[in-house]
């Protein structure tokens, strides 16, 4: 077994090499610049949206708010009717990057715990290369991508960017996987 504080350097190590590369992912890469669809007619869209004054936050149409209202003929009418969709809505101006690059850096940071935890478990120090890998690797991929996957059953996002972020995940998980068996300790 091997404590988690003795591996402080590979959860830290990991989780800048992932930021970076989701860096080079999100920014030089184009693979996700077609996950979200342009509404056809955009600007009355936002005007409409804007209209509204909704306050920030997740919404869902038609939105029942409880089992027995969902078998309601009024609900069941809305259904039919159609379109559903679920919206997220944050206030005007251009976001702030910041405050979510230092959540993402922070998720790779708990991410890199949890992989530390179930590999310094299961081994102990000096353990071979590929375990270590293995063993953190497939946590980080878990970690990062199994979750999103739900969004897809769910709440119909498309699978094609499920399986794009599915891939982002693979990658920071072997980023993860490789970083813990360069770094794992030999002895206690």
């Amino acid at each position: 077994m091997v404590a988690i504080p003795s591996l402080w350097l590979p959860i830290l190590l990991s989780s800048v090499f992932v930021f970076i590369v989701s860096f080079v992912i999100h920014t030089i890469l184009t693979y996700h610049y077609s996950d979200f669809k342009r509404l056809p007619d955009e600007d009355k869209a936002m005007d409409l949206l804007r209209g509204l004054a909704i306050p920030p936050g997740e919404y869902m149409a038609p939105h029942a708010g409880s089992p027995s209202a969902m078998r309601s003929p009024e609900f069941q009418a809305k259904m039919e009717k159609g379109p559903g969709f679920t919206l997220t809505l944050w206030g005007g101006g251009r976001p702030a990057m910041t405050g979510s690059l230092v959540q993402w850096f922070i998720f790779s940071l708990i991410v890199g715990v949890f992989s530390a935890y179930v590999a310094g478990r299961a081994l102990g120090p000096g353990a071979p290369y590929l375990s270590v890998f293995r063993f953190a690797g497939f946590t980080a991929f878990a970690c990062y991508c199994v979750a999103g996957w739900q969004e897809s059953i769910w709440f119909k996002r498309s699978w094609s960017r499920t399986l794009k972020n599915t891939i982002d995940g693979l990658v920071y998980g072997l980023i993860t996987g490789g970083t813990f068996g360069w770094l794992w300790p030999d002895t206690m």
